[in-house]
């Protein structure tokens, strides 16, 4: 007997998951109601749709409730499509969005195939995904502390020393230790901010303290370790590429890599014109940061040496010959697009571009070389 499916859309909040369900045809979706939204309710749910002979197709939208509803979904067999927000279809015209429209519209447009899913990271990547984030934020955080404490200098027209060029150097804050105000208050408002400063330096230590130690021991330690025998991609820049993108693999070349961080130009052509903008910033934001700031030691001449050298050491044949074209290959071009009178931020752009197809040859090497030793 030919097995039929049922499509299932969900609209999920905080506390609350919106079901319709779209049959297979052209029949309208039909709304089955509002479940708790957690794992018990979820497992009620599916065993009930679960008939014989019926195969579930379960979609809902990426938000801030994370992956594990899809976790409780599969875990029970059924396939679940965790979905783009940005690339779901919208109606022109269509004004009017509430839970049970959301849900219906999900399972109507899941049985067209017209939504695309996510890549869900599994349980371990996801920690160390959070962990990288949290070191982000503590990041903003001590931009901020030191904002503030610039901003009560200014107030009170209290500059530094000619001789001291720039700031937060070890000079700089001796000398923020040896300012006195005249009030009381004063003083403890600007003793705070220094505190709060130190503080935060100290969070940063231990969260790096803890990536540093989670890269040695965690399951794409190799392929971390790889990737820093590229110029430019130092530790933590390593992690944040892999945690972000988990699976080289599952990209079919370097472009499609490309075109999933949003390193691409955009185009509108039509008939004989063909129009190219700047690039379209799709994507994983973080990951994106992350290569410029990395394609910017290709402006240096190609050399093998300090940590570089380092890393290179005990890495593949592979790797070594990579690292070195890489440099060669970008150092060239971004000579070459310097000359044409390209801005620099323009080149670094097309250099970071570029420098993509060099880490997925060699985080897609070490991978399958993983898969045929664990094989």
């Amino acid at each position: 007997m030919k097995n039929t499916t049922k499509y299932v859309g969900m609209d999920v909040s905080k506390d609350k998951i919106a079901v319709a369900i779209a049959d297979e045809g052209r029949e309208a979706p039909r709304f089955y109601g509002t479940i708790a939204h957690n794992p018990d309710a979820v497992a009620k749910l599916i065993r009930k749709l679960q008939e014989k002979d019926v195969v579930l197709e379960v979609c809902y939208e990426a938000g801030p409730t994370g992956y594990d509803l899809y976790h409780w979904i599969t875990r029970m067999g059924v396939s679940c499509a965790v979905i783009a927000p940005s690339r779901i279809p919208v109606r022109a015209g269509d004004s009017i969005k509430t839970d049970r429209r959301d849900a219906e519209r999900l399972a109507q447009l899941h049985r067209a195939g017209e939504l695309t899913p996510i890549h869900v990271p599994t349980r371990e990547t996801e920690a160390l995904r959070d962990l990288v984030r949290a070191r982000e934020d503590v990041k903003e955080d001590l931009h901020r502390a030191r904002q503030r404490i610039i901003h009560f200098l200014l107030r009170h027209h209290i500059h530094p020393p000619a001789s001291m060029k720039r700031r937060w150097t070890k000079m700089y804050r001796q000398w923020l230790a040896t300012l006195t105000y005249e009030r009381k208050v004063e003083q403890t408002v600007f003793d705070e901010y220094l505190q709060q400063l130190r503080e935060i330096e100290e969070r940063i230590k231990r969260l790096e303290a803890t990536l540093r130690e989670a890269a040695e021991v965690c399951i794409h330690a190799p392929v971390i370790r790889a990737i820093q025998g590229l110029r430019g991609v130092a530790l933590l820049t390593a992690i944040t590429l892999v945690v972000e993108i988990e699976s080289f693999e599952r990209f079919r070349s370097p472009v499609q890599l490309m075109s999933y961080l949003g390193l691409v130009p955009r185009e509108h052509s039509s008939g004989p014109t063909t129009r190219r903008g700047g690039l379209t910033k799709t994507g994983n934001s973080r990951v994106r940061r992350a290569l410029i700031e990395a394609a910017w030691s290709y402006r240096h001449r190609p050399a093998v040496k300090g940590d570089l050298e380092k890393c290179l050491e005990g890495q593949s044949a592979h790797t070594q010959e990579v690292s070195w074209k890489a440099q060669n290959r970008l150092h060239t071009k971004y000579l070459r697009l310097l000359r044409k009178g390209k801005h620099k931020n323009l080149v670094v752009a097309a250099i970071g571009r570029e420098l993509v197809g060099f880490i997925w040859s060699i985080a897609v090497s070490v991978e399958r070389s993983a898969q045929h030793q664990a094989a």
